[in-house]
């Protein structure tokens, strides 16, 4: 069975993190593994208390998992600090896994930071030339170029650019929390952009839709799906579960 790693914190609520990724490869019909970053106490009303954990429990976990699972894709979440990030990349360089989706968690949706600032340097040097698909939403993509968040396409297609010469293979500009007409998102690659659109949903239950769009990409992939086409067939699982949630 095709199998894919999320490498990423643990959600008390269940709606982020590993919990999420563990959900969206059910959905896509992948077996999934995990290693455990961080624990987190938190709901949707925010993050309570973190404990990290040690940089050889991540190494050590990582081993165990590639040591005896075919992994199809790894799906990189919540890193926390420098040592995990670092630990991570020389893991990801050990073991070259066939693809990386790095959703470059810096901050909770109700803005508790899940990524030490000493750490975003490190992210950008060793982690995103590994990645095959960066999938920050703007205002991560405004830390990782510590520049004004974008406002609209144009702006999200310059930075997009911008992260690629950084390293990533690609880079899905999550466009969700622009004033935009509809609910952008753009694939920048060295060969074109791509845009993705769809009507805006009206739901304020937004946690954890980053962990389950690029978890929903990184199963695409593992399955041999263009990158183009792991990306739509996300962001319409996202959808059908954002418009689940809308109705209550």
């Amino acid at each position: 069975m095709t199998q894919v790693l999320s490498i990423a914190g643990s959600d008390s609520c269940g709606g982020a993190g590993l919990q999420a990724d563990l959900k969206t490869f059910a959905a896509f019909g992948v077996d999934g593994a995990t290693v455990v970053t961080a624990v987190t106490a938190q709901n949707t009303a925010g993050v309570r208390a973190i404990q990290t954990m040690s940089a050889v429990m991540v190494q050590a976990q990582m081993d165990a998992v590639f040591e005896e699972q075919a992994i199809d894709a790894v799906k990189l979440g919540m890193l926390a600090n420098a040592d995990i990030v670092a630990t991570v990349a020389q893991q990801l360089e050990r073991w070259r896994p066939p693809f990386v989706v790095l959703d470059p968690v810096l901050l909770a949706t109700s803005g508790a930071q899940l990524l030490e600032a000493a750490a975003v340097d490190l992210l950008r040097t060793r982690l995103l030339p590994l990645a095959d698909c960066l999938t920050p939403n703007l205002a991560e993509a405004a830390a990782l170029l510590d520049t004004s968040q974008a406002t609209d396409e144009a702006e999200m297609a310059r930075q997009g650019q911008a992260l690629l010469l950084l390293g990533p293979r690609s880079v899905l500009m999550k466009g969700g929390h622009a004033a935009l007409p509809e609910a952008v998102d753009l694939l920048v690659t060295a060969h074109d952009t791509q845009r993705f659109a769809a009507p805006w949903i009206a739901t304020t239950r937004l946690h954890g839709t980053g962990c389950m769009l690029a978890a929903g990409i990184a199963a695409g992939l593992a399955k041999a799906h263009p990158l183009h086409e792991a990306i739509d067939r996300s962001r319409r699982h996202l959808r059908q579960v954002l418009i689940q949630r809308a109705r209550g």
